[in-house]
């Protein structure tokens, strides 16, 4: 076995075995009523899933020096995953909480892994969502969500995936389109079912205890963060940097918060309706539109700083 086979599979397993580590402690000292109980298995058994297919995406990708794992990028994972950890804490369901059939909150953070990953490869990306949304919710108290965690880390992973192309410009158009029929169908679900109630939105002065519909915003809002990142996809058409992070995060956000979402089909027995409209739509949608804000102000922010190093 090569060292970049070993050192890419090594970092697959430290991410189980953090996953693993984490649950045991959460789960032997959190409330009953927030443990993961008898889903955890099927919990697990998503996230081996997932991680089978990061490791098929890089034995077929496996010439490509974007897998590369050494010093640097060890590094990378750890401030990554911390500042992922404490911007996720922060955001996670204690400051703004999105209507929805599961907890969704307003998460800004989630600039930070689409960052990562493009900026230093995808494993840099998939660790640093993956462990960092993994410790973010254990500091919450409300339970935890090992297949959201791998889809977090699957978001930084495809962000890096622009590595794969040496003409990034080239791949943009192709991966607008992908994201753009993701996009539309997700909400033309919700539209055809825009009563799905939000389930822990409770507001009983106004009458409201978790029956209300998903709010209108959640239902469309993939759609809103779509055309913010064409807007900024042609706006920033000269800085190919901005460009291609906003737009490959873009992808990795609905494929990774997709496969989350979808898996809750078969974790918590929620309909393929209830799925897309109660919980990919009210976290993918208002991640797109933070993805086309925050995401160019960081690309900008690295590359002045590494004008100035000399890098």
């Amino acid at each position: 076995m090569g060292k970049k086979l070993l050192y890419f599979v090594l970092t697959l397993v430290a991410v189980l075995v953090i996953f693993g580590i984490v649950a045991a402690i959460v789960e032997s000292t959190i409330s009953p009523d927030f443990r993961m109980g008898a889903s955890v298995l099927p919990r697990f058994i998503v996230v081996a899933i997932g991680l089978v297919l990061v490791f098929i995406a890089y034995y077929f990708t496996r010439e490509n020096a974007m897998w590369a794992v050494g010093t640097r990028q060890v590094v990378y994972m750890a401030i990554g995953a911390a500042l992922y950890a404490i911007f996720s804490y922060l955001f996670n369901g204690t400051v703004f909480v999105v209507p929805s059939v599961s907890q969704v909150a307003l998460r800004p953070a989630i600039c930070i892994p689409m960052f990562f990953g493009y900026a230093f490869g995808p494993v840099v990306g998939f660790f640093t969502g993956a462990v960092g949304n993994m410790f973010g919710d254990a500091l919450t108290g409300f339970g935890l969500s090992p297949q959201w965690s791998l889809g977090n880390g699957l978001v930084g992973l495809i962000a890096g995936f622009a590595f794969l192309f040496t003409d990034k410009r080239k791949s943009l158009n192709t991966v607008l389109i992908v994201g753009a029929v993701l996009a539309a169908l997700a909400t033309a679900i919700y539209l055809i079912n825009p009563t799905i109630e939000n389930k822990l939105f409770f507001a009983p002065d106004q009458g409201i205890f978790g029956d209300a519909p998903i709010a209108l915003f959640a239902g469309i809002s993939a759609i809103i963060g779509l055309l913010m990142v064409v807007i900024v996809r042609f706006a920033f058409g000269e800085n190919l940097d901005v460009a291609a992070a906003v737009t490959w995060s873009m992808l990795g956000n609905l494929i990774g918060i997709g496969l989350a979402a979808i898996s809750d089909i078969w974790i918590n027995g929620y309909s393929p309706v209830v799925a897309v409209v109660g919980e990919f739509l009210p976290s993918a949608g208002p991640n797109l539109i933070f993805a086309a804000i925050l995401v160019p102000i960081l690309v900008g922010a690295y590359a002045a700083l590494q004008r100035q190093t000399g890098r």
